[in-house]
């Protein structure tokens, strides 16, 4: 099982920039792939930015441009720069792991199943 711990929610106001991490431990080497996801209120589940072991990242329409995500495997830390926030945004966010190491590149990070994530940390967007 993978355990992870997302930080660096806060509430801002909108056009602000904010970046938010993501602490990865336990059996990481099952992981292949990582990625980001939000839910807010009254709204479906919505999966929007994925890296994979190589670094190779993959987003949503609705989030391409404004998000980008990272990592950084020394700290095993996962990060989300979020850009130009707008009340939209406002959601709780969470990072996901898979456990499919073994699946390599043969099946792209947007199609994999996300057995762990943590639990979330909440961005608030005034206008």
């Amino acid at each position: 099982q993978v355990h992870l711990a997302e930080s660096g929610g806060g509430s801002v106001h909108a056009g602000v920039s904010l970046r938010l991490s993501c602490g990865v431990s336990g059996n990481t080497l099952s992981t292949y792939c990582l990625r980001w996801f939000r839910l807010a209120p009254g709204k479906y589940r919505e999966a929007f930015a994925y890296i994979n072991r190589d670094g190779t990242t993959s987003y949503s329409d609705s989030a391409k441009g404004r998000f980008a995500i990272s990592q950084d495997n020394d700290k095993n830390t996962l990060y989300l720069q979020m850009s130009y926030l707008t009340p939209e945004d406002t959601a709780m966010y969470y990072c996901a792991a898979d456990r499919d190491y073994g699946l390599g590149r043969l099946v792209p990070c947007t199609e994999r199943r996300y057995n762990d994530w943590g639990q979330g940390t909440q961005v608030l967007v005034s206008s």
